[in-house]
């Protein structure tokens, strides 16, 4: 149900730094590797639990753009309600999606828990320093992180496909997008949402090295 409020713009490899943003994306790339190889690592063989704690995860960067955001509107500094907007609905929709990871399970362990939302705690902080010095490379990383996100769905979708279609959707699921039918569908939809943050983070970035 999430909507790419961002106005669409052709992504371009031109960039006004373009040394200075490939050495972001690397950065980024680096970070996003480390930690996608440690939760795979803990979390090899239980689904539902890396997903709960990649939702927890991944919300945490629109709150702090929102965040960083507002801030700017408070000093009197910038007001860019359309940014607002978007990022806004994305917490909405990364809230949805932990919610249908909690009622499948994901959080049933204490250490899961403690795990997913002490990182989420410090990644707040470190993406609300990172979107001040450069809202560029903050974009950069969401957007890697949430491509990891459409491919770790896809490659679930693909080998559970057959027992997810057998399931029932949680009740949230259906409250929130209305027309799912299994759990199969619940997570296409779920994984088609991370493929539009993707271009969300992509659009945002282009808007900024195109200013």
């Amino acid at each position: 149900m999430f909507t790419l409020l961002c106005k669409p713009v052709a992504v371009s490899n031109r960039s006004k730094f373009p040394v200075v943003r490939n050495l972001e994306k690397r950065i980024n790339k680096s970070v996003v590797r480390t930690a996608v190889d440690v939760i795979d690592k803990v979390y090899k063989d239980r689904d539902y639990a890396r997903f709960y704690v990649l939702e927890t995860v991944a919300r945490v960067p629109y709150f702090s753009f929102v965040s960083v955001l507002h801030l700017y509107e408070t000093l009197g500094l910038s007001r860019k309600a359309d940014y607002l907007e978007t990022h806004f609905a994305q917490t909405v929709n990364e809230y949805h999606h932990l919610l249908i990871m909690e009622h499948l399970g994901g959080d049933k362990r204490f250490a899961d828990r403690f795990f997913a939302q002490h990182t989420a705690f410090a990644y707040y902080w470190f993406t609300c320093l990172i979107y001040i010095l450069s809202p560029s490379m903050a974009y950069n990383l969401s957007e890697q992180i949430e491509e990891h996100a459409y491919h770790t769905y896809d490659e679930f979708l693909k080998k559970r496909g057959v027992v997810l279609s057998l399931l029932n959707p949680p009740p949230i699921a259906i409250n929130y997008y209305g027309d799912v039918e299994n759990l199969y569908d619940v997570f296409v939809r779920v994984r088609d949402d991370e493929g539009d943050h993707v271009k969300t983070m992509q659009n945002c970035q282009t808007e900024i090295d195109e200013r």
